[in-house]
């Protein structure tokens, strides 16, 4: 008792620890399990542990240290973590809350691996509930409009139930509006959520009130039964709709976080630190500057370090986009995220943590993602004016009928005010954006254009500079083997299958190339003894009784094969971008092979259409300049950047902008989402990462170029319909307003009452759903 008292953490820490190795609790969750009824295990040292789901067992063996030590079973996020506002990024403070301007959740400014998708059920959850409530209400309320009498002995139970289930809609689903529009209004920020709280607050007050007392109302506004109209129908359905858009917005604000989710993935969990002669596999953030670090075959390297000791190949497609995996040897740099593939490496940590090449790649992506502006904002920068110009107007006509109005007066001026708000309800100026980007989506995604928001469509339109990737994106992606080229009168295709035998056996990258090439030719793979790998200059071996070699010009040497002019007729090859393979046999030089990373067939005429389209195209790369200049050579290029690393290309994107150039990047990899997302528009390829479509607004499903074309039109045509949508919207408001308020009473005898204002309201949104239903028919090809 006494020890708990002094130290109750470490005490219950310690019991956590012991049912953990009596096979009771989980050691990740700390979920009670039962032991005679495992399902899950895993062992570690000697010792076996059960989980109580698959998950907590694959967390458990890629770390187990991490949960076998006396920290708490969970870790508290580390405080002064900073949040922010993703429609108002300048609003920033220390813990999570609310936004003081439009109410809505702060997010951490740098995302953590883990999604938190709890906001995004519970949303869902109320939709659902409260679509369920709004379907019998809208049946009560339709019926009779559709040639179905309720018998008179139901009315009154119809009547209450429609009223309580509209009001359960509109005070228990549609809460969240009515706090935002609040605080909206107390911070003097009006919004959607002002005109949707005000339209939806008074049509249900002025429901209730026609429902619980109808006496206040002057017999024009009664039916054949004595009852004035209610409008509960309408409440209910606009939560509703509204509630959707949310849920559709929440869900895809989620997923521009998975983008940052995915690079923060792209980092191994633990490392293994040699230490004193040991290895052990630690969490990736206990390792410090200096530790030595072994990579296997196979893993990603933790930390950006300096190899020590070993040879391998390593695939950096994730940082420069070059498909081919580079050498390294002692002395040579190695970067976070990248993955070693055919030797064991050790190296010295150099830069851990935020200082690490992926997580500043992680921090420009996060900061780019924050900068954008939302174009479906629209109706929010018109709410600034359109909400007290509505409701002085509402307010001016309560007092009017109030005054002047014949009697009642009060009956009379509440009908006037309550038809103002009802007909300036925000239905139709909220669907106007969403509805027809939805139709516009499926519209780009019968012609491979996925976009992600309506702030894509509207600065496509205006695009004049197209930044585009190498790798992926103007070529194929993958190294192939384009030619043979023979030594003298040596054979071609007995070179491609010497060629091939060695490399059945080898792990260098190009040996992919080699094999697929001598596969697609039907090549047979012979049998190859004494086979030996020579670290950075080849391979070599016995075929057929015949001395073989494959390899670089130091392999050459070494076997006495080299021949004049080699080198030049190779230099020729490298020119053209391609890498240069040497074959030699029976120590006499045989045949050159060059394998490269074609161009895409559709690749040309693309650059060219764009062209035409008035754009200029500036090739952007991680490749060497030779390499680079030679793929430029072959096409209508404005501009080529080289060796270019993944801030090189945000910093371009950015000085073009600078320029006053509007700026649409095309890339396919980890290393363009930077300028991915700091470009006014980002084009991923549909054939790239997931973290470039995850960063990009707009996505090539097949990855042809000829699809950003196809993308331009439809966002053009995409903007205009938005603009009649919103023509329709505002024209209803601007004429129904003035009706509604009563102007042509004095002269013509004329008051619309609500059930009109309602109808005007449904054939606005009826009008912009129908409009945007347009887009469907449209053309977007060339």
């Amino acid at each position: 008792k006494a020890k708990f008292a002094a130290d109750p953490q470490t005490v219950l820490t310690r019991a956590r620890r012991r049912e953990v190795e009596a096979g009771r609790r989980d050691p990740v969750c700390g979920m009670v399990i039962a032991p005679e009824h495992p399902r899950h295990s895993a062992e570690h040292d000697g010792r076996r542990y059960h989980f109580c789901s698959t998950r907590c067992r694959e967390k458990f063996v890629v770390g187990p240290a991490q949960y076998l030590d006396d920290r708490p079973a969970v870790t508290p996020a580390p405080s002064g973590a900073v949040y922010t506002c993703p429609m108002h990024p300048e609003v920033q403070q220390e813990g999570p809350g609310d936004c003081p301007k439009c109410g809505m959740a702060l997010e951490p400014l740098l995302p953590g691996a883990e999604t938190d998708d709890g906001e995004v059920r519970t949303l869902g959850r109320r939709l659902w509930i409260s679509a369920a409530l709004t379907f019998p209400v809208l049946a009560i309320a339709m019926a009779p409009h559709v040639g179905f009498a309720w018998p008179d002995a139901w009315r009154a139970p119809l009547g209450w139930m429609e009223a309580l289930l509209a009001s359960v809609v509109v005070l228990w689903g549609g809460s969240g509006f009515f706090i935002r529009g609040w605080r909206s209004l107390t911070c003097r920020s009006p919004n959607m959520y002002t005109l949707i709280s005000i339209g939806v607050g008074v049509t249900w007050a002025y429901s209730l009130i026609a429902f619980l007392a109808p006496a206040l109302f002057p017999a024009a506004f009664r039916d054949a039964h004595g009852q004035v109209g209610v409008y509960f129908e309408s409440a209910a359905t606009i939560v509703a709709l509204v509630m959707l858009g949310d849920f559709l917005e929440l869900r895809a604000r989620k997923r521009t976080g998975s983008a940052i989710k995915a690079l923060l993935g792209l980092a191994p969990k633990t490392a293994r630190r040699v230490r004193d002669g040991h290895e052990q596999d630690v969490p990736l953030d206990e390792v410090q500057h200096g530790d030595i670090l072994r990579v296997r075959p196979g893993e990603k390297v933790p930390v950006d370090g300096v190899v020590t000791a070993g040879a391998s190949h390593v695939d950096e497609s994730m940082l420069t986009g070059e498909p081919l995996p580079v050498q390294k040897r002692a002395g040579d740099g190695v970067t976070a995220g990248t993955v070693n593939q055919d030797g064991s490496l050790l190296l010295r940590a150099e830069k851990v943590g935020a200082e690490t090449m992926l997580s500043q790649i992680v921090a420009l992506v996060a900061q780019a993602q924050r900068s954008k502006a939302p174009a479906q904002r629209i109706a929010d920068r018109v709410a600034a004016w359109f909400v007290p110009a509505v409701v002085t107007v509402a307010a001016i006509s309560f007092v009017a009928w109030a005054a002047f109005g014949p009697p009642p007066a009060l009956a009379h001026a509440l009908i006037a005010a309550v038809s103002v708000l009802i007909i300036a309800c925000p239905c139709a100026l909220g669907l106007a954006t969403p509805i027809s980007i939805m139709v516009a989506s499926g519209r780009g995604a019968q012609a491979g254009v996925l976009f992600r928001d309506a702030a894509a469509i509207e600065a496509l339109r205006d695009i004049d500079t197209l930044v585009i990737d190498k790798t992926g994106t103007i070529t194929e992606g993958k190294p192939a083997l384009t030619d043979v080229f023979p030594y003298q009168a040596f054979d071609k295709s007995e070179a491609l299958k010497l060629a091939a035998a060695l490399e059945a056996g080898s792990e260098h990258p190009l040996a992919r190339a080699v094999l697929a090439a001598a596969s697609a030719g039907g090549v047979a793979i012979v049998k190859v003894e004494d086979f030996k790998s020579i670290t950075g200059k080849g391979v070599v071996g016995t075929v057929a009784g015949r001395r073989v070699a494959l390899g670089n010009a130091a392999l050459m040497d070494d076997e006495g094969a080299a021949a004049a002019g080699w080198d030049e007729d190779a230099e020729a090859l490298r020119r053209d971008g391609a890498t240069v393979m040497f074959l030699a046999v029976g120590g006499k030089p045989a045949a050159q092979l060059a394998v490269t990373d074609p161009i895409k067939p559709s690749t040309p005429a693309a650059l060219e259409a764009l062209h035409r389209a008035g754009l200029r195209v500036v090739m952007a790369t991680g490749d060497a300049r030779g390499t680079a200049e030679a793929v430029a050579a072959r096409l209508p290029l404005d501009a080529v950047i080289a060796e270019a690393s993944p801030q090189d290309k945000a910093r371009e994107v950015q000085r073009l902008k600078a320029q006053g150039r509007q700026v649409a990047m095309a890339g396919d990899g980890v290393n363009d989402a930077p300028a991915l997302a700091v470009a006014d528009v980002g084009i991923a390829m549909g054939t790239g990462t997931d973290v470039a479509m995850e960063t990009a607004q707009v996505t090539l499903v097949k990855g042809d170029l000829r699809a950003i074309l196809r993308a331009i039109r439809l966002s053009r045509a995409t903007l205009v319909n938005i603009r009649q949508n919103l023509f329709f919207a505002f024209v209803y408001n601007s004429v129904g307003v003035p009706l509604a308020a009563g102007v042509l009473y004095p002269w013509l005898g004329l008051l619309l009452s609500p059930m009109i204002a309602a109808l005007a309201m449904s054939l606005s949104s009826v009008s912009v759903v129908s409009n945007a239903l347009r887009l469907r028919r449209i053309s977007i090809d060339s």
